[in-house]
């Protein structure tokens, strides 16, 4: 089971954002890797810091992690379609919720007919939800159309690894993310 988020930064249940962010750069500067090399007790230590600021800095997570101990909210971690996938229903993969219509309800227990059974979903767990408005005419609605898109998301830096501060420095600034761990990119399908 993974050690508490507070004790790990060893700051209390009610410090601000300052003390965390404090707390975490002198820790991180204690057991960076580039700090003690070929240390993998100070390369695990550094890991689980970061994990645990990544969570306590982000005022959602944190909110979650508070009020059910994991960071995504009290149905994280559930087995079978409570997950956020669709367990093995073939219908709710492809489909999922379209248009507020539930297919992966209409046509649940397709695989029970054939004789199969419902399995945990293995890949990637489901992310928010994107609206997105366009419009269409009747005859596109119809026959179908598609159209391109493009989805801003949120990845960790790569230069510095989600720190923030830029590689093998005293906690100086990452230029490529200044600072917040994250970079956004936008990709289009």
């Amino acid at each position: 089971m993974k050690r508490d988020y507070y004790e790990v930064l060893g700051v209390s249940k009610d410090a601000t954002q300052d003390e965390i962010k404090r707390a975490f750069r002198q820790l991180a500067k204690k057991h960076h890797p580039d700090a003690n090399p070929g240390d993998k007790d100070a390369e695990a230590r550094f890991k689980e810091i970061n994990e645990a600021y990544e969570v306590l800095s982000d005022p959602t997570k944190r909110s979650n992690y508070d009020a059910y101990g994991n960071p995504d909210g009290p149905f994280a971690g559930a087995s079978g379609g409570a997950s956020g996938g669709h367990g093995g229903d073939p219908f709710g993969r492809v489909f999922g919720d379209f248009g507020g219509f539930p297919f992966g309800d209409l046509f649940g227990g397709f695989e029970e007919l054939l004789g199969g059974r419902r399995q945990a979903d293995t890949g990637p767990r489901r992310g928010d939800d994107l609206e997105l408005e366009i419009d269409i005419t009747l005859e596109e609605a119809f026959t179908g159309v598609e159209r391109d898109i493009r989805i801003p998301r949120t990845e960790r830096c790569t230069r510095c690894q989600g720190t923030g501060a830029e590689p093998g420095s005293d906690i100086k600034t990452c230029p490529t993310c200044r600072g917040t761990g994250q970079v956004r990119t936008t990709r289009s399908t």
